[in-house]
C-alpha cells in the first residue's frame, strides 16, 4: 500500500506540471507530439525525414530525451532546428518537469510544432503525461507484429501509430495487416501511417497530416 501511495503522489505531481506545460502550449498555439517507441524503431530517422519535409512550412522545435549522450540532438541540430537535449542518466522516460525545464531554452512564441522525442521504451512513457497534444507511437516491422498485444497501454494512450521500416517487410517476420489489426484491437481510434525512411514512402503523407494539426496550415 505504501508503494502505491508514493507512486500516486509522483504521478499527481507530474500531472500538475504537465497541465502547466499544456496551458503554456495552448497559450502560444503550439501543437505538441510525444514521440514514443522501443529502441531501434527509427524514431530519430523518422524525425529527421519529417523535419526535412516540413522545413520552411512550419516553425519547429525539438526536445530530445536520451538515457545517455546527445547524439540524436546533434543529428537534429544539423537540420537547423532548435533542439534541447535531456539526458536522464538511466531514467527510462521523460517527466513533465524535465520538459518544463527544457522549455526555458526554447522561444515558444516562435514555435508552431514541438516534437518531444521520448526515451526508447514502450512501458514507462505510457503513463507519464508531458502536456502534449498527443502521443505518437512508432512500431517498426523488424519488431514483429505482436508489439501492440505485448504493450497495450502505450497503444491505448496513443493517437497515432506509425509503422516504420516498411521496406523491410519482405525480409522480416512481420505481417502488416496483422500488426494493424492488433493495434486497432487495442485502440480502434488510432490513425495509422506506414513509412520507410530509406525509400521515403509515407513520409509526405504523415508530415502533411502533422502540418495540418498546426496553426500554420
Amino acid at each position: 500500500m505504501a508503494v502505491v501511495t508514493i507512486e500516486r503522489k509522483v504521478l499527481q505531481k507530474n500531472d500538475e506540471i504537465a497541465q502547466q506545460n499544456r496551458e503554456l502550449f495552448q497559450k502560444n498555439g503550439i501543437f505538441v507530439i510525444n514521440l514514443v517507441s522501443s529502441p531501434g524503431s527509427g524514431k530519430t530517422s523518422l524525425l529527421e525525414r519529417t523535419l526535412e519535409h516540413l522545413k520552411g512550412k512550419v516553425r519547429i522545435a525539438v526536445v530530445e530525451g536520451d538515457v545517455q549522450t546527445d547524439l540524436d540532438a546533434q543529428r537534429v541540430a544539423k537540420l537547423g532546428v532548435p533542439v534541447v537535449q535531456i539526458v536522464t542518466n538511466g531514467g527510462c522516460h521523460l517527466e513533465a518537469k524535465l520538459v518544463q525545464d527544457a522549455l526555458s531554452n526554447i522561444d515558444v512564441a516562435n514555435v508552431d510544432l514541438l516534437v518531444i522525442e521520448n526515451v526508447g521504451n514502450l512501458v514507462c512513457p505510457a503513463g507519464y503525461d508531458l502536456g502534449e497534444s498527443m502521443k505518437v507511437v512508432i512500431a517498426s516491422t523488424t519488431e514483429g507484429d505482436d508489439k501492440p498485444l505485448k504493450y497495450p497501454a502505450m497503444f491505448r494512450n496513443a493517437s497515432v501509430l506509425i509503422i516504420n521500416k516498411t521496406d523491410l517487410v519482405p525480409y522480416v517476420n512481420c505481417n502488416l495487416g496483422e500488426l494493424k489489426k492488433n493495434a486497432l484491437q487495442i485502440n480502434a481510434n488510432l490513425r495509422v501511417f506506414e513509412t520507410s525512411c530509406t525509400t521515403g514512402a509515407g513520409i509526405p503523407e504523415w508530415s502533411e497530416w502533422l502540418r495540418g494539426k498546426t496553426k500554420r496550415t
